[in-house]
């Protein structure tokens, strides 16, 4: 049977470039590998967009895999589009229906469940927008010590100075119904994520009955140690082929 084609959901404030790692081991092994871009506008658009992706550029069995918000887009994309066997959750949110991520993160300890978001976040009209809504962006200060603080330096400032801003929206607009109530899933937990924190990771994952590694990371795992990610996605990709 042919190996299913993986295909890697980037979250906030990043774009495709965070998979370079996995992505060229998962190539090195054989497997075909797409990266769309996430939109980051809310999941009842980036999901269509998402499961319009993988309808039309995969043929066959497909791995689902999302970071962080990216999780949250897979969950709503998985039943949209294409053959999608399996999803996989890398720092990632893993919601059930109804759930939001201010939501999944308030009480949490995460560094960005704050009573005052521009503390945090740097915010931003842009056009066409819905009324009062805005994009947000990381102050460098958070990258750098809550959101890949287990990267260099050099690194840290890159993805400061050139994230993709979230709207506010995106985080108060509720998932539907979840994929993983009828796909196995598994997912990567970093142990030092600040964003997501670990425990409300596990919990999530635990209700989703998914097959949970742990690693010693930031919440860019997949940058910072990204053989974990590419061990739990080429274990749900061996769930598919056998």
């Amino acid at each position: 049977m042919a190996l299913p084609t993986i295909v890697l959901v980037h979250g906030a404030w990043a774009d495709g470039s965070s998979w370079d790692a996995v992505s060229t081991d998962l190539q090195a092994k054989g497997y075909a590998v797409l990266t769309p871009p996430n939109l980051l506008r809310r999941v009842t658009v980036d999901a269509p967009y998402v499961a319009s992706f993988v309808a039309q550029r995969t043929s066959g069995p497909v791995v689902l895999v999302g970071h962080s918000y990216g999780g949250f887009v897979i969950t709503n994309a998985a039943t949209g589009g294409g053959d999608v066997r399996a999803l996989v959750y890398v720092d990632a949110f893993v919601p059930d229906e109804g759930e939001f991520t201010f939501q999944i993160l308030g009480g949490s300890g995460s560094a960005l469940d704050v009573p005052d978001p521009t503390t945090v976040l740097d915010l931003a009209g842009y056009p066409d927008s819905p009324e009062g809504d805005v994009e947000a962006f990381l102050k460098p200060a958070v990258v750098h010590e809550h959101f890949a603080q287990d990267l260099p330096e050099a690194d840290r400032a890159l993805i400061a100075s050139s994230q993709r801003p979230i709207t506010l929206s995106a985080n108060t607009t509720p998932s539907g119904p979840p994929a993983w109530k009828r796909l196995p899933s598994w997912a990567v937990v970093g142990t030092e994520d600040h964003v997501i924190p670990p425990a409300t990771q596990r919990s999530m994952a635990e209700r989703a009955g998914a097959t949970i590694t742990e690693v010693e990371a930031s919440h860019v795992s997949m940058v910072s140690h990204p053989s974990v990610a590419v061990e739990a996605i080429v274990a749900a990709a061996s769930s598919i082929t056998g």
